[in-house]
């Protein structure tokens, strides 16, 4: 069993799955082909962290399976971060019973413990100690140009840091630029400055092998990014200095757990809380690491040198909220790496290493015997700090009930369904960070996914992009009508989670068993269910319905969100769509329109081998006088001057190619802030968009309810992708 089995771990342990099944190999095009059906899961945008070291993961899952994997994975992050930091102090000439001892305290950190199996890749902190060694020959020492062996050491550590957590990376190209630069101003080009140069050139030159895909494997290139990051996040997740000291709510004595809950009682900006805590040695080693500076400045003659303190101040600076990470943030847009607080690891490392350097110093007259006692006394009484409290009987319970039951379900669709079915599964989730609909939270969609070898799931697709569109589309759709469309692309079963729903699902059930379709698979007391459908014998690809909006477009607030309710939808496969319109000016529905920031894109996706041709209607104002325009694939199609009038625009003769299509509003003009509120950059407001497919005729449904949502039916999320 897993150590944990919802939010960030399921998305972990899909990992896993899909490297054992042969899908994210390093180095070429990421697709899970059994997620986003009908097609394969693009996940090429979607950096993901150590992928070397998951694709090794999936092999072993082939063996052990996927659970059992998991568990290796960490047990592998703590004996590996023991190791480095045992041979680092080792290296140093430490003694080894203080070397042990800090071995020990590091890798039970509280930084690895509270991280686990939701942020696997945090937890190989191995790098961690070798990146401050490396440094710190770089910036002093001479035996890296004598010896082969460290130069070795240098370049291996580059070369693990280049192919691991790109955090750990940061922040050691930092500390690499500073030892370089310590290095010239006494020696200027000599072969330590050449060496430092060589390991960022190696490091950076992995890490961008590693992650090429990101950048060449792009399909929809106008779309948003997947990972949205900004200056608050710097705030949220920044280091706070004072949670390098505040104990965990949940720790052993109630007495430090109460630190803990009035630290949670009297803080608003919470992050990733308790995570950077040092323990009980760690911080006796920072304060004791900063006290030995002040006492080495204040003195006459300094000896000191503060290798130990020098690095942990400028990580204190540059992490710190307000620090160098916020400027960086705040003035040039380096938001990516707002979680600083993850720095914390480094400082602990120090502290140790600090501690352990002192005592084996300190302590090299005494007899063996009392080394080695208080070494062993330091060692329990920092884990007895560190160590969390045993899972509960009942949590343990709970997660082996929840694998089983999940084991038992895809035994039976894989049964019924047969080998490559395809399941849509409802409610509709983004992937990734996608926002949790009722108990549903944003990974719990990857449980079918974890229990089944060969059935294939609509879920997993990017968001914001064209090709996952249509999927919005079924939440307009009352049950029957979505049954058919279903049917028609070719899904042999409709998976709902019934927590998702306000009822838990009775209606909707209900209303499927009335449109023909009762068959449920699942045990009735379970929240999944699963409702047989039988798909067409030449099943055609979804097509979507409206654009996905790309980059360019200012966040829809929900003053800001409406849809229209759609009547004669046309069966699967069939063209002639009707149109889906943007919200209408106020004076006519009350709705704002959809406003840019400048420059935008939208994405149509043609699934077939085949151009489609569409007629396409703006409706667009603008706030002041601007130049406009519209291009389709780079090609410009008109050309128009806005104002505070409405203006509509139609091209009723567009080719979509096959694949995606890229529609780009283009306006010379800045942008103009109408007032200080966020997403208030405004310069073209687009009050309606119609899209239409024009082809053969198709027959058409017979005509729904004008009010297309089932009311059991949730409100789809506020989903930036779609138009």
């Amino acid at each position: 069993m897993p150590l944990d089995y919802s939010g960030d771990s399921l998305e972990i342990l899909a990992r896993i799955k899909a490297a054992s099944e042969g899908d994210l190999v390093p180095f070429r095009s990421h697709f899970v082909h059994r997620l986003g059906a009908p097609f394969d899961a693009n996940w090429n945008e979607y950096p993901g962290s150590d992928d070397l070291a998951n694709y090794g993961l999936g092999w072993l899952a082939r063996v052990i399976g996927v659970s059992a994997t998991s568990n290796v994975a960490l047990l592998l992050a703590h004996v590996t971060a023991a190791l480095s930091f045992y041979l680092c102090a080792r290296l140093l000439r430490h003694r080894w019973e203080w070397a042990f001892a800090g071995a020990l305290l590091f890798s039970f950190s509280f930084f690895n413990l509270t991280r686990s199996l939701p942020h696997l890749w945090l937890t190989f902190t191995y790098t961690v100690p070798l990146a401050l060694l490396t440094c710190w020959l770089i910036a002093a020492g001479r035996r890296t140009t004598v010896r082969p062996g460290w130069r070795w050491l240098c370049y291996g550590t580059a070369v693990a840091l280049g192919a691991s957590n790109p955090y750990n990376l940061f922040l050691y190209l930092q500390l690499l630029a500073w030892s370089v630069l310590a290095q010239w101003l006494r020696s200027r080009w000599s072969a330590n400055v050449r060496l430092g140069l060589a390991c960022g050139v190696v490091a950076v030159l992995v890490f961008a092998a590693i992650h090429a895909h990101t950048w060449i494997n792009v399909i929809d290139e106008g779309g948003v990014p997947l990972l949205v990051r900004n200056y608050a996040g710097t705030e949220i997740y920044g280091l706070k200095p004072i949670e390098l000291f505040v104990p965990s709510s949940q720790h052993h004595s109630k007495w430090l757990s109460e630190i803990g809950y009035r630290y949670l009682r009297w803080s608003d900006w919470r992050g990733e809380t308790f995570s950077p805590y040092l323990g009980f040695v760690g911080a006796a080693g920072l304060l004791w690491m900063v006290a030995a500076l002040m006492k080495s400045l204040l003195a006459q003659r300094r000896r000191w040198r503060p290798a130990y303190a020098l690095p942990a101040m400028w990580i204190l600076i540059f992490s710190t909220i307000g620090g160098v990470n916020s400027i960086l943030a705040f003035y040039f847009g380096l938001n990516i790496f707002r979680a600083s607080n993850r720095y914390s690891i480094f400082l602990l490392a120090l502290a140790l290493l600090f501690v352990v350097a002192q005592l084996s110093l300190r302590t090299r007259a005494w007899r063996p015997a009392v080394r080695l006692a208080l070494a062993g006394l330091i060692a329990a009484v920092g884990l007895w700090d560190q160590l969390p409290a045993r899972n509960s009987p009942e949590a343990s319970q709970l997660i082996a009930g929840q694998v089983r039951a999940d084991r038992r379900l895809g035994e039976e669709l894989e049964k019924h369904l047969g080998p490559g079915a395809m399941v849509f599964q409802l409610p509709i989730l983004d992937f990734p960070e996608g926002r949790p609909q009722l108990r549903v939270n944003e990974y719990d969609h990857f449980r079918p996914y974890l229990a089944t070898r060969t059935l294939e799931f609509s879920y997993g697709e990017s968001k914001g992009r064209a090709r996952g569109t249509w999927q919005y589309d079924c939440t307009h759709m009352v049950p029957a009508t979505l049954v058919r469309a279903l049917e028609g692309y070719g899904f042999a079963a409709l998976y709902i989670n019934r927590q998702g729903y306000p009822d838990n699902g009775e209606k909707l059930l209900a209303e499927l068993a009335a449109a023909g379709r009762a068959e449920v698979m699942g045990e009735p007391d379970q929240n999944q269910v699963v409702v047989r459908l039988h798909p067409v014998e030449q099943p055609q690809p979804p097509l979507a319905h409206a654009f996905t909006y790309g980059r360019g477009w200012n966040p829809r607030l929900p003053a800001d969100f409406g849809f229209e309710p759609r009547r004669n939808l046309r069966p699967p496969g069939g063209f002639g769509i009707e149109p889906r319109s943007n919200p209408e000016p106020p004076g006519e529905s009350g709705y704002e329109p959809h406003w840019t920031n400048g420059s935008a894109s939208l994405s149509y996706y043609n699934p077939f081998p085949r151009p489609l041709q569409a007629s396409v209607r703006f409706v667009l104002g603008s706030i002041g006088e601007r130049t406009v325009r519209i291009l389709l694939n780079g090609r410009e199609q008109t050309r128009l001057r806005l104002g505070a009038e409405l203006k509509t625009i139609d091209l009723p003769a567009l080719e979509l190619k096959p694949g995606v299509n890229r529609i780009d509003l283009v306006t010379p003009e800045p942008a103009i802030r109408v007032n200080e509120q966020r997403w208030r950059l405004r310069a073209i407001g687009v009050h309606r968009l119609q899209l239409r497919i024009i082809s053969e005729p198709m027959v058409e449904l017979a005509d729904e309810p004008d009010d297309m949502v089932a009311s059991n039916t949730p409100e789809p999320p506020n989903h930036p992708g779609s138009s």
